[in-house]
């Protein structure tokens, strides 16, 4: 029994929703030279994965909010996904591609970077103490035994 390609499940976006899910054709042609990395090889082996599908598992991350480990399999491994992620944020490849994403989205709809806010929670560490945590105590040393010269009622 022949099994069914899987493709990940992403929500149907409105017509008017300027977000994206996957890099389409003209987007990929403007993205793709951004986001190459000149790295040579130290040793012969598999041939590196193809970046458009692992940047729209990038994007299906930073849409969905999941854990990399939820990446579904039709943009490629999870790891290499987060590798290809890791090697792009530290190349500054993947600013320099959302960068260009910014200023289509501002040419699409517009920003406005004027007004901005931030959003947290302070909760109670667990295992709070003021001082951090203490250190443990040494143990006494263990006692010598021995014989014991007694004799037992069992004998």
């Amino acid at each position: 029994m022949a099994s069914l390609p899987v493709t990940p499940v992403t929500p149907a976006a409105p017509q008017d929703d300027p977000t994206i899910w996957r890099a389409d054709d003209a987007l990929w042609a403007r993205l793709a030279p951004l986001l190459v990395v000149v790295k040579p090889r130290k040793k012969p082996g598999r041939p590196r994965t193809n970046d458009r599908p692992l940047f729209d598992g990038v994007i299906w991350v930073l849409r969905t909010g999941a854990q990399w480990g939820a990446v579904p399999r039709a943009f490629g491994p999870k790891s290499t996904v987060h590798d290809r992620f890791q090697e792009w944020v530290r190349t500054g490849a993947f600013a320099r591609a959302w960068t260009l994403l910014l200023e289509d989205y501002d040419e699409f709809v517009g920003l406005d970077l004027h007004w901005q806010s931030a959003d947290g929670c302070l909760v109670k560490a667990p295992l709070g103490k003021k001082g951090g945590l203490e250190k443990p105590k040494a143990r006494a040393a263990t006692p010598p035994t021995g014989a014991n010269a007694v004799r037992s009622a069992i004998c």
